[in-house]
């Protein structure tokens, strides 16, 4: 558990990081300023302290050779004062006795190396034993090997002076004295090199750290002189998307900085004109709308009491007269169309309009729709289908408005249908019911599906609306889903038909939920899931239960089918609060398209 908790604190962590890190663009300056800093005081560090030590321990051999040169001087004529006969131990503490006496006490200011151990080492030869003072004292081979070379060396080596394991430099030389071979070496600890160094060290950590920290210090202040300017900037855009045209950025000084204050306000003046121009001139293009609709009503009015007058005596007038009437009635009662349309949008536009809700079966409606249109789909040559549920779909809905919505979306799937089947379904939740309208015929091209609510908006220009549509119903139609609280959304596809599904709340006040009808529509989306069902139901047992897909009333393959060539389609059925049993049409529903046909 406790892995298992910091695991998550780290990623919680980390995470936060990484958002810090994407949203700060000071702290990304500030960071690689340290992390580039860091790196260069390090290079620079280790190089300055290369080069220190590599000048002390040069002044100590340069020091320690000549100590070592006067030194052997002494050696020399310290055994040549001693008798022969005498003991080669002896000769040898007391010579280096004599050195001890001025190296250890360090009080010959000459004495430019420091304190120094001596050493003299006699060779062993043919009769002789190696002879060491002080007794005990060692020296490495590889330095011994060079010296009996005779030639003064140096090695550095860890050795223990006075009671203490240090670093130490020994210096190693051949002597011209009475006992053959006779080897001086002088031990220089580098005990006072070694604190130089550290106190050197020491320096150059705290000044590399001190460094680090005003250079993020400079890094910070920099780049929050230019960073604050930007974020005003963006909290100044933010605000002004929102609607708020006066806000305007503080400029100081005449630097870059200001300069582009400067041009942010002069653009967020420019754009503020033009707005404000245009609120100007689309409140002026509504009221103008609402009044040429208004004043239009009177002469209209007017003129179809004329035109009924003549239909009258329609029958005693000549064929081409009696024509040119029917044509007067047909065109005007466009005309009245299109002025209770304008009217309606003049409403919408003013936000006066409102809305009339019911407690009513929402499928009412679409019989209504369904009865105002199946005269179209007979003149189209096109069959309507309904898939709603069998028992009542009860919601608070302005039928009025339902029905309109509905019946816009019938006609406009008739005229696009290319004689292929229109279905309408209807499905329903706990708090969201949906309307779908589903056509096989010309479908729509990419970016076409945001376009088709705009006025008076044709895809195809040359297309004739056999429902005699004035460009303002899908507009309407999308008002009207707002005014509910829900939407109207539209999907489409070159070849294969178009789907508008409306989502209602299902109770005046509720939130709208999910829809029940899924977008792309069922069928497409069955197609695209064929192969992927088939792998899964190959491994099922034969009597499994349904998947959630299944109860949910997604087709199974054989019964799916698509629209290609002329064939037919096969129209998928969809499922409101009936059971999974009840997934078909309704006999209502079935009964009603029935007549319809019949009676148009």
């Amino acid at each position: 558990m406790k892995v298992a908790a910091l695991g998550a604190w780290l990623r919680h962590v980390i995470s936060r990081v990484r958002r810090a890190w994407r949203r700060s663009m000071q702290l990304r300056v500030v960071s690689s300023t340290l992390a580039l800093s860091f790196t260069v005081i390090i290079v620079v560090a280790f190089m300055l302290m290369q080069q220190m030590t590599e000048s002390l321990l040069q002044s100590k051999l340069s020091a320690a050779v000549d100590q070592t040169s006067r030194m052997r001087g002494t050696v020399e004529m310290q055994i040549a004062a001693t008798d022969d006969a005498s003991p080669d131990q002896s000769r040898l503490d007391a010579a280096r006795n004599s050195l001890g006496d001025r190296g250890l006490a360090g009080g010959d200011e000459s004495l430019s190396a420091g304190t120094f151990d001596p050493i003299l080492v006699a060779p062993g030869n043919a009769g002789r034993e190696q002879v060491v003072s002080p007794v005990g004292a060692q020296i490495p081979e590889e330095l011994q090997n060079q010296v009996e070379q005779g030639r003064i060396a140096s090695q550095f080596a860890t050795v223990s002076f006075r009671g203490q394991v240090t670093k130490a430099l020994i210096i190693g030389t051949p002597t011209d004295s009475r006992i053959p071979n006779l080897q001086l070496y002088l031990v220089f600890p580098l005990s006072a090199e070694e604190q130089t160094l550290g106190i050197m060290q020491n320096t150059i950590i705290t000044a590399g750290l001190a460094l680090i920290l005003l250079s993020a210090a400079i890094a910070w202040i920099v780049t929050r002189q230019v960073v604050l300017p930007v974020r005003q900037a963006a909290s100044i855009a933010s605000r002004f998307s929102e609607g708020h045209f006066k806000e305007r950025m503080v400029v100081r000084g005449e630097d870059d900085m200001a300069r582009m204050g400067n041009a942010f306000n002069s653009m967020a003046e420019s754009l503020s004109q033009q707005i404000h121009s245009l609120e100007e001139y689309g409140n002026l293009q509504k009221r103008f709308t609402s009044d040429v609709s208004h004043e239009l009503r009177t002469p209209l009015t007017t003129v179809r009491m004329a035109a009924d007058i003549i239909s009258d005596d329609a029958e005693e007038f000549s064929p081409p007269t009696k024509r040119a009437v029917e044509l007067l009635e047909s065109e005007l009662d466009r005309f009245e169309a299109l002025l209770t349309d304008l009217l309606e949008v003049s409403r919408h536009d003013a936000g006066v309009a409102e809305l009339d809700t019911s407690h009513v079966d929402a499928r009412s409606p679409a019989f209504d729709a369904l009865d105002t249109v199946y005269h179209l789909a007979d003149q189209a040559g096109t069959s309507i289908e309904t898939h709603m549920p069998d028992d009542p779909v009860v919601a608070d809905v302005d039928p009025r408005r339902v029905e309109r919505v509905l019946r816009n979306l019938l006609a406009n799937a008739i005229d696009h249908s290319e004689q292929k089947p229109v279905a309408l379904y209807l499905g329903a939740n706990e708090d969201t019911l949906a309307f779908g309208v589903r056509d096989y015929g010309v479908g729509l091209k990419p970016g076409e599906a945001q376009l088709v609510f705009n006025r008076f908006w044709r895809a195809d220009p040359s297309r004739v609306r056999r429902s005699g549509g004035t460009g303002l119903g899908l507009a309407i139609s999308l008002e009207d889903a707002k005014l509910h609280g829900g939407t109207l959304d539209c999907w489409g596809d070159p070849g294969n038909g178009s789907f508008f599904r409306l989502t209602l709340p299902r109770f005046e006040g509720a939130e709208l939920g999910e829809s029940p009808l899924p977008l792309p529509p069922f069928d497409v989306q069955d197609f695209v899931q064929t192969s992927e069902r088939r792998e899964l139901t190959d491994d099922k047992t034969v009597g499994a239960a349904p998947s959630e897909g299944d109860a949910t009333g997604m087709e199974t393959d054989e019964d799916t089918a698509t629209a290609t060539g002329d064939e037919t389609p096969e129209i998928p059925e969809v499922l409101g609060e009936s059971s999974p049993g009840d997934s078909g049409s309704s006999d209502e529903g079935t009964a009603r398209t029935e007549k319809g046909q019949d009676e148009s």
